[in-house]
């Protein structure tokens, strides 16, 4: 390990009397000049917005936000502005609707409505997903209608980045197995989707598995089964890998239900050339085993682990981090069985339409029973070439814990172009400090001295950072333990 020498410049603002600990927020990010951050509060929809030195200039109410039977809102960050979509249901109606924020948090232009699905009970979650490309050209709102549990029907709209629709399909999608499900879905520069299909055996491993595509104005799916042999798979990762027009998919495999964890399977699907550019597995080794095991026995030693980041590399390379992740109580421990297939983190499907995750923020912050401890430890990176051949790996050691909730544990990555940054709090004389470790491009390790003007009082819930330029990261903050606030971190 090296040390390093890199100025950071840490910028707090002023705590809300309003933000409490439990408050739902959303970094929006960075809007023609100032910092935005979506906050809701007793079901009141504000934005505020931050000055560069963090202060607050205004808070605006966004008043088209309706705050009875508010489903979701979703954030697409341009230079001067941001698309708010947001959906809401009225009477047996659910709307997804499209509005065009300024920089000050000003509605710019009457609303677009994108669409509507007439439904007959009370929605309590979100009917629709809604993503967007790598460059930001294209963004996709879909719903996959799942009332039919053998043949789902999934609807997707292609919006340009001025929000005109470019296609509109209904497709259906033939379900053979109540155990099988859709996850993981992108949309690339092209305007192409890809998601996965896969079965879970008997609830949790997964033995069957396909990777779906579906082309700009195509109305139809692509599917392509992997190969997985004799083993089983995790979670699966998809990966756009824009620059080189390639799907990359990886997931831990395991050689028997509920056994250790082997190493990586890897997945790669040339769009140009419609053939596999790489199917095959990484076993990982003893002396790797023994640096990312912790407490657990060499065989053992990745069974706590999920993978956190993939990173594609302009020469076809990748770079993937993962973390332990585990909670333990004086009743039972979980084990991720119970973290994939039944936990807080997972999230099934509903009755009407399946909603994959979104990386809003507050979404996935859980709080649980008090007499459960939240850990996550270390974190390994490791870099492969184009054909998934090794090239270096480093593990960065932590232990951190925090009971009732994991707001304050786990880490966010900061990528600057030349570096990785891994951000996450470390115990110091009985303090939460921010941590700054960097990984260079072959693989070295630093660790950079304690970041500046890391006032007392201020906790860094960094996992729910969000980079918002390329040296610019905003990190929300518990200020003595009770109300949010927000830290501007320039890396310089």
């Amino acid at each position: 390990m090296i040390s390093g020498v890199i100025a950071q410049k840490i910028v707090y603002s002023e705590p809300d009397k309003d933000d409490s600990r439990r408050m739902d927020f959303d970094v929006i990010g960075k809007i023609g000049g100032n910092f935005l951050v979506y906050k809701n509060v007793h079901n009141k929809n504000t934005i505020t917005v931050f000055d560069n030195e963090m202060k607050p200039i205004k808070k605006v109410e966004q008043e088209y936000i309706p705050g009875d039977r508010f489903l979701n809102v979703d954030f697409f960050p341009y230079g001067d502005f941001f698309y708010a979509i947001f959906q809401y249901q009225k009477k047996n109606v659910v709307h997804c609707i499209a509005a065009k924020i300024d920089g000050n948090g000003k509605k710019m232009t009457d609303l677009m409505e994108l669409d509507t699905t007439h439904i007959g009970f009370s929605a309590n979650d979100k009917l629709y997903s809604v993503i967007s490309s790598e460059d930001k050209s294209k963004i996709m709102v879909f719903k996959v209608n799942s009332k039919n549990k053998e043949r789902f029907v999934i609807t997707t709209m292609l919006f340009d980045d001025n929000l005109q629709l470019q296609k509109k399909s209904v497709i259906p999608m033939p379900m053979d197995d109540r155990n099988e499900y859709l996850d993981e879905f992108y949309v690339d520069n092209q305007g192409d989707l890809v998601f996965t299909k896969f079965y879970r055996q008997n609830g949790d491993i997964i033995s069957h598995a396909s990777i779906v595509i579906k082309q700009a104005q195509a109305d139809s799916f692509f599917m392509k089964d992997l190969d997985i042999e004799k083993r089983y798979l995790d979670e699966l990762h998809v990966k756009v890998d824009n620059f080189n027009k390639r799907y990359f998919l990886t997931s831990f495999y395991y050689k028997e239900r509920r056994g250790n964890i082997d190493g990586f399977y890897f997945f790669v699907w040339n769009k140009e050339t419609g053939n596999i550019d790489m199917e095959h597995t990484v076993t990982f080794g003893d002396e790797l085993r023994k640096e990312a095991r912790g407490d657990a026995n060499v065989k053992m030693a990745f069974n706590d682990y999920f993978i956190r980041n993939i990173i594609t590399k302009k020469d076809g390379g990748f770079i993937i981090g993962s973390e332990a992740f585990y909670t333990s109580s004086r009743y039972n421990n979980w084990n991720r069985w119970d973290y994939l297939y039944g936990s807080p983190f997972y999230s099934p499907f509903d009755y009407y339409a399946y909603s994959p995750y979104y990386n809003s923020a507050y979404r996935s912050r859980y709080y649980g029973n008090q007499s459960v401890r939240y850990h996550a430890d270390n974190i390994v990176i490791l870099s492969f070439d184009k054909d998934g051949q090794l090239q270096w790996n480093n593990v960065i050691s932590k232990g951190q814990y925090d009971d009732n909730t994991d707001d304050l544990i786990s880490y966010q990555l900061m990528n600057t172009g030349g570096q990785l940054h891994f951000l996450f709090n470390m115990e110091e004389k009985r303090a939460n400090l921010l941590n700054d470790y960097t990984v260079a491009p072959g693989g070295d390790i630093a660790r950079n001295p304690t970041l500046k003007n890391l006032d007392k009082g201020y906790e860094f819930m960094a996992k729910y950072g969000k980079q918002v330029s390329a040296h610019q990261m905003i990190i929300p903050c518990l200020y003595r333990n009770n109300n949010i606030c927000f830290a501007r971190i320039d890396f310089n």
